[in-house]
């Protein structure tokens, strides 16, 4: 988790370095390209392409400075670390997801063959929280169902614990992010209203600068906010559905338990 973390934050100051050194080299060459021979149609396309990404960039980047770092800072951290987080839960999540119609098969199969330790093995072999709530079960089995199906409640409220770790961060930077633009667009409001007194006047370039400021910081919260919104639903989408695979399965799970006891 911190590695990634510290690796998405090099990243997003190494590209924000490279976008900048970038423009530069750019700038430098325009002007010996205008004394240089007309050239064929298709490298000129190729660079006006670069020029058009170069300028965006530029553009991203004047924005960012004409919104204030003091107050645009502090919304890329919220942004990246918010990333950072999701993108973690998403391949965890991922990673945890079970087939858990298979997995029922096969414990059917060694109960039949080897009883419950032949199962223990199966489960122990299987990754994901359905699985280790499949072993926790079966290792209450000696001591009847009803232990077994305690044992799986109190088991899967841990498991569901360790699905939802992370989220309250992600909902955090959801919240502080949008609330960092509006805290920049009230001192960008302020600077302009100082403005306008200290001139003695409310022409357009006087509140030009401090409305610049409001606006930017507050597009710049929207963004991180809708972004981050994104990511958490479908987060909290992907645990849902974790959670009732987790109950079904238990419950097929002890239906196999009922019916290998009958069996005997």
């Amino acid at each position: 988790m911190k590695k990634l973390v510290s690796i998405l934050a090099l990243t997003g100051v190494l590209a924000f370095g490279a976008s900048k050194t970038y423009a530069q080299d750019t700038t430098t060459v325009a002007p010996a390209t205008e004394e240089v021979a007309p050239v064929v149609d298709e490298p000129v396309a190729d660079a006006a392409m670069e020029e058009e990404s170069a300028g965006f960039h530029q553009q991203i980047k004047d924005k960012f400075i004409e919104g204030g770092p003091p107050f645009m800072w502090p919304i890329l951290i919220c942004l990246i670390l918010g990333l950072a987080i999701s993108i973690e839960r998403i391949i965890t999540l991922n990673l945890a997801t079970t087939n858990t119609k298979k997995l029922l098969g096969q414990i059917e199969d060694a109960l039949a063959k080897g009883g419950i330790e032949a199962a223990k093995d199966v489960t122990k072999n299987t990754k994901g929280p359905v699985a280790s709530i499949f072993t926790q079960g079966l290792m209450r089995s000696s001591e009847g169902i009803e232990m077994v199906e305690k044992s799986i409640v109190s088991y899967g409220g841990v498991e569901m614990a360790r699905l939802e770790k992370g989220l309250i961060w992600v909902s955090l930077f959801i919240s502080l992010g949008p609330m960092l633009g509006f805290f920049g667009t009230v001192i960008g409001m302020v600077n302009a209203f100082d403005a306008i007194e200290a001139a003695g006047d409310i022409s357009p370039q006087v509140v030009a600068g401090g409305m610049k400021t409001a606006l930017i910081t507050t597009v710049g919260g929207l963004i991180v906010g809708m972004v981050l919104q994104t990511l958490y639903n479908y987060l909290v989408s992907k645990i849902d559905s974790l959670v009732n695979a987790m109950e079904d399965a238990s419950i097929s799970l002890v239906d196999i338990l009922v019916k290998h006891k009958l069996s005997k």
